[in-house]
């Protein structure tokens, strides 16, 4: 059952599974109460987002050069022991249940889940 990489708030994809929010703060406006029912997720986990420097980094990234720094900083926080077990434990479960990641983000390719795409797929993740 691969792990799939979603938008938070998007409608989910049959059989997606458990949706988790990989993102530095709950959605604005929405009451805890309705995160899952409005696709944005069911379990929170911002031990895998980018620290705020890190988000002011990529959100300020305008060149290639100035995103792949923000890429550079992003996997360096990623590689200390608890976001690196938190990658490993997504990894396995991505051969046993469905699951899926994301990010707020409209374009995957200017967000951190791009980035958590290639760390998991790195670790063996099996990836929709």
């Amino acid at each position: 059952m691969p792990i799939r990489i979603v938008r938070l708030g998007s409608p989910r994809a049959p059989g997606e599974g458990l949706r988790i929010g990989t993102v530095r703060r709950p959605p604005r406006g929405v009451p805890k109460s309705q995160f899952a029912a409005q696709d944005y997720y069911d379990v929170w986990y911002p031990n895998l987002a980018p620290s705020a420097q890190a988000v002011k980094q990529a959100q300020a990234a305008a060149t290639p050069a100035e995103w792949k720094a923000f890429v550079r900083a992003y996997r360096r926080e990623m590689g200390e022991p608890d976001a690196s077990h938190s990658l490993d434990l997504l990894a396995a479960l991505s051969h046993q249940a469905a699951l899926s990641v994301g990010c707020y983000c409209e374009d995957e390719s200017h967000c951190h889940r791009s980035v958590l795409r290639e760390l998991l797929a790195e670790r063996g993740a099996e990836i929709a």
